[in-house]
């Protein structure tokens, strides 16, 4: 990645990006649904949107940004999208009603129909080496062999490991110069890989094996905060016959209930669709497709109201790269509305987040379960 750094004015597309809006995600003053990458991006690939407008992928756009101002700001037609997050999916949906673009794009997994004959991929750049690699992976190996991908982040969340990985897949990886603390990296000349996902691992201390998909967070290892909570696990609702593990990542805790209790009902469901394709994986490599259901949902919408034994969870505490309460919050408030009266959440969350008040107000009388300096495990139970 270059060192050189430009404060150049962005161009003010203001008219098209103020209608854009984040929700169904959380809205605050603080989260906003474009960003100074989105807008660089879009200018940095703008001759190659204008000169192939009709094979335009675009890789996790975080509200609909970069593939609705593709096809407004330089004419892309039938935009093919892969967003990992089911809130992205829903919020460019919003906004594409709202700008009157619905209908101009097609949402698909990540995989060789997303960027089959592209020759322009704009992608915002993921959390983890892993999952960039498999962006990387997925491009040089399926999208024309003239395509240019442009990979978006801010610069204190880029390091020169992203260059090597892209490298590994393409000939030719430059930088841009920086604006609004924004870069992008440019790869050219795909070279394709033999596909390195899912990645499995066995865990031979938990009776495991852990698939993982290059976004799913952990990958194929056990975080400790899971760790921690797995641990206190048997004490949880030993006579539950329904249970959720929400936001499920690679599906590890489901995986570990049904394998302790044969006659409990299971749902491991997440937004991502990496954890759901990663867990569906774990459950397989266990020998529980029949036992554990894998499905991607937004905060168990799909879940009936109080109906279910035992809810445990992982929460988040990120929106995206910004550290928020909310992002936790909905997960506990969709526990309380799924658990029945007298059922139980489970969690695990960082000792020094002030979640217990949370908990209290949003699904009922919490105890702690476990703590030490870095993770606490607590039980609510639902009024």
């Amino acid at each position: 990645m270059g060192d050189v750094t430009a404060d150049h004015s962005a161009p003010a597309h203001a008219d098209f990006f103020t209608q854009l809006r984040r929700a169904p995600d959380v809205e605050a003053p603080e989260l906003v649904a474009v960003d100074a990458t989105d807008r660089l991006l879009l200018d940095e690939a703008a001759a190659e949107l204008a000169a192939h407008p009709a094979d335009v992928a675009v890789i996790d756009d975080s509200h609909g940004a970069l593939t609705l101002g593709a096809g407004e700001l330089h004419g892309a037609t039938g935009v093919r999208v892969h967003q990992d997050l089911l809130l992205g999916e829903l919020a460019l949906a919003a906004n594409a009603e709202l700008t009157g673009r619905a209908g101009t794009y097609r949402s698909l997994p990540l995989g060789a129909d997303l960027v089959r004959g592209a020759r322009v991929v704009l992608a915002k750049a993921p959390k983890s080496l892993d999952a960039l690699r498999e962006i990387a992976e997925v491009v040089a190996a399926g999208a024309d062999p003239g395509v240019t991908l442009y990979v978006g982040a801010r610069v204190k969340h880029m390091t020169r490991a992203m260059n090597d990985v892209l490298g590994d897949c393409f000939t030719d990886v430059s930088a841009t110069l920086a604006r609004q603390k924004s870069r992008v990296l440019v790869a050219r000349g795909p070279r394709p890989v033999a596909p390195s996902f899912p990645r499995c691992r066995a865990h031979d201390d938990l009776g495991v094996t852990l698939c993982a998909h290059g976004a799913a967070f952990a990958g194929n290892k056990v975080d400790r905060g899971t760790r921690a909570l797995l641990a206190a696990l048997p004490e949880a609702v030993p006579d539950a016959a329904s249970a959720v593990d929400l936001g499920c990542g690679t599906g590890l805790l489901a995986v570990a209930l049904a394998t302790a209790r044969p006659g409990l009902t299971v749902l491991a469901t997440d937004q991502s669709a990496a954890a759901v394709v990663s867990a569906t994986a774990t459950v397989a490599a266990n020998a529980l497709a029949g036992r554990v259901a894998v499905t991607r949902d937004d905060a168990a919408s799909a879940v009936p109201d109080a109906s279910v034994d035992l809810v445990v969870c992982n929460p988040p505490f990120h929106l995206g790269v910004a550290v928020h309460a909310a992002a936790a919050e909905r997960v506990f408030a969709a526990a309380g509305r799924v658990l029945r009266p007298g059922g139980e959440l489970w969690c695990v969350y960082n000792s020094h987040l002030p979640h217990r008040e949370a908990l209290r107000r949003l699904v009922g009388p919490t105890r702690q379960v476990s703590r030490d300096p870095v993770f606490t495990v607590t039980a609510a139970t639902k009024r």
